[in-house]
């Protein structure tokens, strides 16, 4: 995913945010093998590196050392596979219920809206099919699949993303370029970080407030889980910056220390709408916002023919106009739109919030009782 045209100055002049499913042509990496050729010998002979370690002895590890953590979460956290022809896309997910449910990236699953073959590889290696329940979430980047005949399902234990510090120590679990079961570790580098979600382009509603991790995240990521020190998941791993070609002459889709996550707060609340009613809900305000403003705030402008203020929504009711730039949420300063849409999903409809505007010269203070809107 590209973010909104970068300012004069801005940190992300040289990255991309990108979304992290790994395209895959024919099947995923399953291993790595190493071969070799002996004198005229034209038969490839096997070459084993190391010992096989047979007979060793089970370790024991602290609950929360790295190897604890993922003891616990790896066997909660799945590999996806959509196939469409010879290619297809790979991803990971997350068990929610011992019934069948699992959570994903929507960006992951994408394809198999379109007519992709959607399967789950379990911890085990057994590959099941799986299909999509109700809509899934483009805005916060969220879908559900559900396998069915399976038994011995873990579900992940959900811990919360708003007890989280930077500088708190996390594990990041997924499949990445394929390969399952790959454990990264890192910390917090930042929390409620404004990102682009699900591959838009330019789209400023469609904004997660994300945990920024340097936990390495790579392409096949998408959809597994971030957890914390007690092996509970705090966020839905989603995207990585990465270096631009404008700004070295080459791309590097690699993890470079900046992966993203989807609050697991959010998310669980996006997982229970679309698993009991068919679709998720979010909070607004009733304004479209002007994505080629460069000042400080949230210009109110539209770039359609739609109306910049929602007739009888939630801003036009305490007075909100079209030119009017949003500078302050609940007291807390905003200089982007994406800080403003981020401040307003950290809410759900039906809550109060306070926006300061400036009008001219004068700058005031309402409060607004957020709207709703299905997201699908």
């Amino acid at each position: 995913m590209a973010p909104n045209p970068p300012r004069s100055g801005a940190p992300w002049a040289v990255v991309a945010i990108i979304a992290v499913t790994a395209a895959v042509l024919g099947g995923a990496i399953g291993g790595l093998i190493v071969n070799g050729h002996d004198g005229d010998n034209t038969s490839p002979t096997t070459v084993t590196l190391g010992s096989d370690g047979g007979g060793g002895t089970v370790v024991n590890r602290a609950p929360d050392s790295v190897a604890g953590v993922a003891a616990k979460i790896l066997p909660s956290v799945v590999s996806i596979e959509v196939k469409v022809g010879s290619g297809g896309d790979t991803g990971s997910g997350i068990v929610l219920s011992s019934s069948g449910y699992i959570m994903t990236n929507n960006h992951v699953v994408a394809a198999a809206k379109s007519g992709g073959q959607l399967s789950v590889i379990l911890p085990n290696k057994s590959k099941v099919d799986a299909k999509i329940v109700g809509h899934p979430d483009p805005v916060d980047d969220i879908a559900i699949v559900k396998v069915s005949g399976v038994s011995g399902l873990k579900p992940a234990r959900l811990g919360s993303s708003s007890a989280l510090a930077v500088g708190d120590p996390v594990v990041a679990v997924g499949s990445p370029l394929g390969l399952a079961g790959t454990v990264t570790s890192g910390i917090v580098s930042a929390l409620n970080r404004p990102v682009e979600a699900g591959g838009a382009q330019g789209i400023p509603e469609d904004v997660i407030d994300a945990i920024q991790t340097d936990a390495a995240i790579n392409p096949g990521n998408s959809g597994g889980a971030l957890v914390d020190s007690k092996g509970e998941v705090v966020g839905v791993n989603s995207a990585i910056a990465s270096l631009s070609t404008d700004s070295i002459g080459g791309s590097q889709s690699g993890s470079i220390g900046l992966g993203f996550a989807i609050p697991i707060d959010e998310a669980k609340r996006i997982a229970q709408q679309i698993i009991h009613q068919g679709y998720s809900t979010h909070a607004i305000i009733g304004v479209s916002l002007d994505p080629r403003y460069h000042g400080s705030g949230a210009l109110v402008g539209s770039l359609s023919s739609a109306p910049a203020v929602t007739p009888n929504g939630p801003s036009d009711k305490v007075g909100i106009q079209s030119g009017d730039v949003i500078v302050a949420v609940d007291g807390e300063k905003i200089t982007t739109a994406d800080e403003l849409i981020v401040a307003i999903r950290r809410h759900v409809p039906g809550e109060h919030l306070s926006l300061t505007y400036q009008r001219g010269g004068s700058q005031k203070t309402v409060t607004v009782t957020l709207g709703s809107r299905r997201s699908e």
